[in-house]
């Protein structure tokens, strides 16, 4: 009974406290400087239109807040961000509802499906959240399967296709899939196919071709598995068919880096990152097409170079007391950290034959996720895929 006596007279004595700062401070400071918020718009905003459309075509059809108007409590305090736009803002508004919400709308037959699986909330934010670390940028976020931010918005171009797609579509439909974690399991089955060959912590170092050949589609998807299910669920969807092609074609490559030949010439070529080629030739007709048939050129010794591909130094690139530039091994440089000749002259990237190393069928990896029959649409596709 002691016990719960002190735990009710601490009480008071804060309760008591508490009410004599409150009364004090209505005597000196005067009415407060935080007046009631209200839901009403404001008909002399001068964002009242926007606002206006943005409560019937979000609000009201979904349930979702679209926030463009920074919020520092609803960002990570953190990164150095800034607001977004009013015009980019009601650009991607516009564009994510038409090539977002109306296409899944579209292909599930009902708004159901988005009301269901959908974010309550909608933010955007004008810069991209920096990691001064790895070095990497974050253009969206997934948080508890009720907010989505998207990140980078001022640097939107809507008259960019790939950049809406690569920077701003692809990470809806990314962190899309991350909402979906919170009701649909990722497959058993997937989380083995690549297990052993993630890397959370260097992934950003990662060569696009050499993750295509292991069976990832870019390097950010290599880094663990939920990021891979979300990386290939939305490149299926905005990826081009040429696109598509160049990663089917790294895909069934291996791949040589830094250090894995004997040679010391080859290694320092190898640095830069070439290809296994198919037949280890890179005078095949499909390999020049890959390459550029005006790129490959055939030496006296029968390799080939990339004509117009040139290798580069180690970095950091340094300048000398003699004013010439080199690399970390003390390769003679230009100032972009071409590595150059004793004619001063940039050396072009030789094509040896290379072993392929990583022992993985990255065609095999991609295809196992993706089998779903060819003629329904990407969308119809990951819908199924994502067991929904």
């Amino acid at each position: 009974m002691k016990k719960y006596f002190k735990y009710i007279s601490a009480f008071a004595l804060v309760a008591i406290a508490a009410m004599s700062l409150t009364s004090c401070g209505e005597k000196s400071l005067g009415e407060t400087i935080f007046p009631d918020v209200t839901d009403e718009l404001d008909p002399n905003s001068y964002t009242y239109k926007f606002d206006k459309w943005l409560q019937q075509n979000y609000l009201n059809e979904y349930n979702l807040d679209f926030q463009y108007k920074l919020q520092d409590n609803e960002t990570n305090m953190n990164y150095n961000l800034e607001p977004a736009t009013l015009t980019n803002s009601i650009d991607l508004a516009v564009l994510a509802k038409y090539m977002w919400f109306d296409v899944y709308e579209e292909v599930s037959g009902s708004k159901e499906f988005v009301k269901m699986y959908g974010p309550r909330i909608l933010m955007l934010v004008g810069s991209p959240a920096i990691n001064p670390q790895t070095g990497t940028i974050i253009v969206g976020l997934a948080e508890g399967g009720i907010k989505v931010t998207l990140l980078h918005v001022n640097s939107m171009n809507p008259l960019n296709i790939y950049g809406l797609n690569s920077d701003y579509f692809h990470t809806m439909h990314h962190e899309f899939t991350h909402i979906l974690h919170q009701t649909k399991s990722i497959p058993r089955e997937f989380q083995l196919i690549s297990l052993g060959r993630y890397d959370a912590l260097n992934w950003q170092d990662r060569n696009a071709g050499v993750v295509h050949s292991l069976g990832f589609v870019t390097p950010y998807g290599s880094s663990e598995i939920r990021e891979d299910f979300a990386e290939i669920c939305a490149n299926y969807i905005t990826l081009t068919d040429e696109q598509w092609a160049r990663v089917w074609l790294e895909a069934g490559r291996g791949y040589a880096t830094d250090g894995d030949e004997d040679s010391e010439e080859m290694s320092n070529l190898t640095y830069y990152c070439f290809y296994y080629f198919e037949n280890n030739d890179a005078s095949t007709d499909e390999n020049k097409k890959y390459l550029g048939e005006n790129n490959v050129v055939e030496n006296e010794d029968g390799t080939y170079i990339y004509k117009n591909m040139y290798q580069r130094g180690v970095a950091p690139i340094t300048q000398g007391e003699d004013g010439q530039y080199y690399d970390a091994k003390g390769v003679r440089c230009d100032d972009s950290g071409f590595v150059l000749d004793a004619n001063g002259n940039r050396v072009p990237i030789q094509v040896f034959p290379v072993e392929d190393k990583d022992g993985v069928d990255g065609v095999a990896v991609l295809v196992r996720p993706t089998m779903l029959p060819s003629s329904t649409s990407s969308v119809s596709r990951f819908m199924a895929f994502s067991n929904v």
